[in-house]
């Protein structure tokens, strides 16, 4: 059984899972579907072709699903898909693909989004991330698992976020951002390793020894960052170390770091 408001407006052809409770004054579009056991809290406006799964709390005040801040948008069919278990706080903006990004925005599981956080068109996020209050993720970015992203802080459109990295408050990011890395300031450069979230997650220390020596030969070495990165894909057998080289190899912005 849903409990619905009864001043909540639910447009035709909307599909509602079970046990989904809908706050007052909430506006759900025609083209959304949402999973069993999500919260919509009052004064929240979900539209578009947007998919909502299961166990989402999306807080009052929200807008998700509303048109790109795309001044090339035409009314084209795009689509936002969120995972599940998410906890999506006041006043967030979601926005779904373009067409020249691939026409899809999609957030994976177990995310927190703190107030006035804003997810943009073509927008990629993996799983148990967090955006404190007032990030605002541009066009295109692909954020993975296991990020944190510090409160009032922009990332610019394209950049790539790998898994592991802490974002500093108030930082401004331009560039990709490696694996397992720490990133401050504005404009944000690698401060370090993100050791305090590796320490939680590595069970094996082995492997948080093999990340510190890969990041110092890559980042502290004064050596060719693309020589190094390449001799460590060949070298090492450690699949972390393996996934920082390749990060660096592809990376289309550049990474960040303090030449010496």
């Amino acid at each position: 059984m849903n409990n619905i408001h009864k001043t909540a407006i639910i447009e035709e052809g909307a599909k509602l899972g079970d046990n989904i409770t809908i706050g007052a004054f909430t506006i759900i579009g025609s083209n959304v579907s949402i999973g069993d056991g999500t919260v919509v809290d009052s004064h929240t406006v979900i539209e578009g072709k947007t998919t909502i799964g299961k166990n989402n709390h999306i807080f009052s005040h929200a807008a998700i699903g509303t048109i790109p801040q795309d001044l090339k948008f035409d009314g084209e069919d795009v689509e936002l898909i969120i995972g599940d278990n998410n906890k999506i706080r006041e006043f967030t903006l979601f926005n779904p693909g373009t067409i020249g990004g691939g026409s899809i925005t999609k957030i994976g599981d177990n995310n927190l989004f703190m107030g006035y956080t804003h997810v943009a068109h073509d927008v990629i996020i993996g799983n148990n991330c967090v955006f404190a209050n007032g990030a605002t993720l541009a066009g295109h970015v692909e954020v993975d698992d296991f990020v944190v992203v510090g409160g009032l802080t922009p990332i610019h459109q394209f950049c790539k976020i790998g898994t592991h990295v802490m974002v500093g408050g108030a930082s401004a990011v331009a560039q990709d951002i490696p694996p397992y890395c720490l990133v401050e300031g504005n404009k944000a450069v690698l401060r370090g390793l993100n050791l305090n979230g590796l320490r939680r997650r590595f069970k094996d220390r082995a492997d948080i020894n093999a990340i510190k020596s890969a990041y110092k030969a890559l980042f502290e070495s004064g050596n060719p960052l693309a020589d190094v990165a390449k001799e460590l894909l060949e070298t090492s057998e450690n699949e972390h170390v393996k996934e920082l080289a390749n990060f660096v190899v592809n990376t289309k912005r550049g990474i960040p770091y303090n030449r010496k």
